[in-house]
């Protein structure tokens, strides 16, 4: 369990002191897709991967990915196939070497828009989110921001996502963003932390993969 929002009202763990800093050998640019689990224009949590966005180190991308479209998930429908915009959705997590999951609390858990993303990407065969390593901020904090990405996590383990522990969970988040944008420069500084901690995993990750193929 994570500890409650500190003063700042932000939770960020320590970043894993296994992990490396820097890849053995140079890698391209990274590519992190972010998904918002509201669907508002104005949405405070979507706000969170725009600041993302923003300070997203030199090598890596944040490209956010849309919701809107992905029909509710229906067996009769995928034995017919997977609709376009399930496809979209399953093909951006595919070529992401790592996700940013916004996770806004409804009702004590996450939302059904991001249930529903999760069922479809779930699903085989080659689903997109297997191993994905994946960090979760919420424009959310205390009970709320832990209840939300508590219930996230148990979703994720059915296809043994990599959630890292470092998270985001911002308290009051409509006092912190002003026309679309995260403003706060220690919110702004806890998001690029979050960051840094995802694209160290994804380097850990790769290398031992790469590692285990070699061995293989």
């Amino acid at each position: 369990m994570h500890p409650s929002p500190s003063k700042a009202e932000v939770v960020v763990s320590r970043p894993n002191p296994a992990a490396p800093s820097e890849p053995s050998v140079p890698q391209a640019r990274l590519r992190l897709l972010g998904i918002s689990g509201s669907l508002r224009e104005e949405s405070l949590n979507t706000a969170l991967l725009r600041a993302a966005q923003d300070l997203a180190p030199e090598d890596v991308e944040v490209v956010i990915h849309p919701l809107h479209g992905v029909p509710l998930y229906d067996g009769d429908v995928e034995d017919r196939g997977f609709p376009d915009a399930v496809v979209a959705l399953r093909d951006a997590m595919a070529s992401a070497d790592g996700l940013l999951v916004a996770a806004p609390e409804y009702n004590h858990s996450i939302s059904g828009v991001l249930k529903n993303a999760i069922d479809w990407a779930s699903r085989r065969p080659d689903p997109p989110l297997d191993h994905k390593p994946t960090a979760l901020l919420s424009a959310a904090g205390g009970s709320g921001g832990q209840n939300a990405q508590r219930h996230l996590r148990d979703v994720l383990a059915h296809n043994q996502v990599q959630v890292i522990d470092d998270v985001v969970q911002l308290r009051r988040a409509w006092d912190h963003v002003d026309e679309g944008r995260l403003q706060t420069p220690e919110h702004r500084q806890a998001v690029a932390d979050l960051l840094i901690a995802l694209r160290e995993h994804v380097l850990w990750a790769r290398d031992a993969a790469v590692d285990a193929s070699s061995v293989a």
